[in-house]
């Protein structure tokens, strides 16, 4: 279960990333679907970040199961990403996906616009891709 989870995890953050492209362009050419686009794309967010919770607390490198011995959080640079920096910042991303989600129910185009860029960027520094030191290993389509 725990590795159909982080694969499910992995194939949404493609999902999200074309949603998100998608509204961006819907929001910076003003068009009425933005309404449709950014509900999906507010689903598919919230359903990652369950998972992802799931993952933080009881996955295999999950808070409930300590860090080994010897590892400062802070200073080991695997379980910051993971238990930190990858957490607050994709939060932070769905928290303003969310907003922009308010924004494009009353068609406001510019502030939706803008605000699904700046969740843009939280989400591309936030991935672990496979080009990043901490994410070398993974595969740019875990479990294909």
């Amino acid at each position: 279960m725990e590795k159909g989870l982080l694969h499910l995890h992995s194939f949404l953050r493609w999902v999200i990333l074309i949603l998100l492209l998608v509204a961006l362009y819907q929001a910076f050419t003003k068009k009425e679907s933005i309404r449709k686009s950014s509900l999906w794309l507010m689903i598919a967010s919230h359903v990652m970040l369950l998972i992802g919770l799931y993952q933080l607390f009881w996955g295999r490198y999950g808070i409930t199961k300590g860090l080994p011995e010897n590892v400062q959080l802070m200073k080991d640079s695997f379980y910051r990403f993971f238990w930190v920096e990858h957490p607050l910042l994709m939060v932070l991303a769905i928290g303003v996906i969310t907003v922009a989600r308010g924004k494009a129910k009353v068609l406001n185009y510019k502030t939706t616009g803008w605000l699904l860029l700046v969740a843009l960027l939280f989400l591309l520094v936030a991935i672990p891709w496979p080009f990043r030191a901490v994410g070398s290993g993974r595969t740019w389509f875990p479990g294909m």
